[in-house]
């Protein structure tokens, strides 16, 4: 049986709370980490009648991107939405989750799914900020090294840049003698043994550190096995806020605007003044990206694609780039897909419903 621990786990291997703002409140708002979860209910809000449609629908947890508390709550009284909603869920045994800017900031994550939504390639994080990169350095006898290599990839090591399965290995002779209470893959007790093996070196990023060593341990034929990790100077350029990518060909600014409103279902496309200037590279934030301008301009990005731009800062940006706000929910409606697919990779046969609730506070004549 799936927990609530187990859902929060699963996530937070994709998502870290670890990469969360200071000011944020990712994590399990409401719930007992021990409780049997039998379905899961997925939205973008969380809101009194999405806590009443996970009643509906006979989910034990729901998951959302954007955190029921956020704030500090003082009294539940139900004077407010918000607390309306603690309330119920508490009452209806019902465990609330968020992943808000751990979701943002990960790779795969928000506007990584915004590019994929538009179709663009060469994907790089726009503000870099995940965790340094570390290297694992171990050795894996020739028998097994192809499964603990694959293991240690699928834990999520072996990334850099635009490239995956990243690594480099060697051939060698490993030595060890087995002493009492040992109990050897290879070779007997007391007697100095000679193996046939191979030197794997592979990057991936410090966050993952817990999961790469469980990977490389639970994989690895030997009751001890070696290993070496360093930390680097690199950063992780695939994790951090924002995304840059290159459309497969340049495409007019009227055309690109167009498809803009289309893939996303906005009703509106606000956006600063064409430039008569081809598209190619475009630079995207999930949510309230407008302080992401300056990198946008700095990648020689041809449009920016955000929401909850402000009036003088379209004034400030037309003359450098095409800036093009989208809404905010509009650009973080597909985080839904991204928790569905993280949940379904991890247990197949789980069940999740996606919330019908318009959670939209906007609202268009």
């Amino acid at each position: 049986m799936v927990s609530v621990k187990d859902v929060c786990s699963c996530i937070e291997e994709f998502a870290p709370l670890s990469c969360q703002e200071s000011w944020d409140n990712c994590g399990l708002l409401v719930g007992n980490p021990g409780q049997t979860v039998g379905k899961v209910l997925l939205t973008v809000d969380v809101t009194e009648a999405v806590v009443a449609e996970a009643v509906d629908v006979q989910a034990q947890m729901i998951v959302s991107h954007h955190p029921l508390i956020l704030p500090g709550i003082k009294q539940l009284t139900g004077s407010t939405d918000v607390q309306r909603a603690i309330m119920l869920a508490v009452k209806k045994d019902i465990a609330v989750y968020a992943a808000h800017t751990s979701m943002d900031v990960a790779p795969g994550g928000v506007s990584y799914r915004m590019a994929e939504k538009l179709g663009l390639g060469n994907l790089q994080a726009l503000l870099p900020q995940g965790s340094g990169l570390q290297k694992l350095v171990t050795c894996i006898p020739a028998s097994h090294f192809e499964q603990v290599r694959q293991a240690i990839f699928e834990a999520g090591a072996g990334h850099i840049g635009n490239y995956d399965s990243c690594g480099y290995s060697v051939e060698g002779n490993g030595t060890f003698r087995a002493l009492d209470g040992a109990h050897p893959f290879v070779g007997r007790h007391g007697t100095l043994h000679t193996e046939r093996e191979l030197r794997f070196e592979t990057v991936f990023p410090s966050r993952l550190n817990e999961q790469i060593v469980a990977a490389l341990i639970n994989s690895h034929p030997y009751e001890e096995p070696a290993f070496d990790i360093y930390a680097l100077q690199n950063t992780d350029t695939r994790a951090g806020l924002g995304v840059t990518g290159m459309l497969p060909g340049p495409v007019s600014e009227l055309h690109f605007l167009k498809k803009l409103k289309e893939t996303f279902l906005a009703p509106v496309v606000r956006h600063t003044n064409l430039r008569d200037k081809e598209i190619l590279r475009v630079a995207l934030c999930g949510g309230s990206g407008s302080s992401l301008l300056t990198n946008a301009i700095r990648c020689k990005a041809d449009v920016f694609v955000t929401s909850d731009f402000k009036y003088h800062q379209f004034a400030g940006a037309e003359q450098d780039i095409l800036v093009a706000d989208i809404g905010h929910f509009e650009s973080e409606q597909f985080t839904k897909e991204i928790f569905h697919e993280v949940l379904m990779k991890k247990f197949p046969n789980f069940a999740t419903h996606f919330s019908k609730v318009k959670t939209n506070p906007i609202n268009y004549l």
